[in-house]
Formats: C-alpha cells, structure tokens, sequence
C-alpha cells in the first residue's frame, strides 16, 4: 500500500493572476505556501484536510471531468458572502436527492466548484452503532 503524507490539486490556469485573485480574494481560501517568482509563479491553499495549487500556465481549461469539492458549514452564508465577493452562483443551493446540499460556482477557466453543506441529518454524519 503507498503511504501518502500529503496531497494537492494542481490546477494550470490560463491566466495565472486572474485565478490567483480568484482563489485568494474572492473564494478567501489562506496560502499554505507560494514559490517561484514571475507571473506563472506557484501558490498553494489551504482546502481543508488537502490543498490546491495554481501554478505555471495553460493553453487551455482544465479538462471538463475535473470538478473541486468542497465542504462548508453553511453553503446558504457562503453563498452570501461569495456574492458579496463578487463571485457568480452557477447554481444556487439545493437540497440532492442524496440528502447534501449543494451549490454550484466556477473558477475564472470555468473549472466547476461544488460548494457542499452535510446536513446534521445526514447518514455521513452518523455512523449507526456508534
């Protein structure tokens, strides 16, 4: 089995500084670190238990399977407060058939962002027998 210290999504944008201001100001996510110099330099954010890297360029968006999740406590206050931020709600929250409650945004490569709220009650929030 391989033993994984640490993990991280590399995202290549198409403008580097159009999505750092993106990640950084508009979704607020704190930079676990940044290297590198120039316009193509790297940034890492904190995502919770992971992180998310945007460095170097691409010709092109990200590939249309490449989806981030990310869980919030409140998905109704995130979207408030990404509104305020400027950031366009793709689709509002709505509560899944499978009981999450999901709204949708996209980075500025219109790489497609699931904001995601667990209902307190939720099935992954309960383990029976615990």
């Amino acid at each position: 089995m391989v033993h994984v210290l640490s993990s991280r999504i590399l995202l290549r944008p198409t403008d580097p500084e159009r999505s750092r201001a993106f990640y950084g100001e508009r979704l607020g996510l704190s930079v676990y670190r940044e290297f590198g110099t120039g316009p193509e330099r790297g940034t890492v954010y904190f995502l919770g238990g992971g992180f998310l890297e945007v460095s170097g360029r691409s010709e092109g968006p990200s590939a249309p399977a490449v989806r981030l999740w990310l869980q919030v406590e409140d998905v109704q206050a995130a979207g408030e407060e990404l509104r305020a931020r400027g950031v366009e709600i793709v689709r509002p929250p709505v509560r899944e058939p499978w009981g999450l409650v999901e709204m949708w945004i996209a980075d500025p490569d219109g790489t497609p962002i699931v904001l995601v709220e667990i209902p307190p009650d939720h099935p992954l929030r309960h383990r029976p027998g615990i």
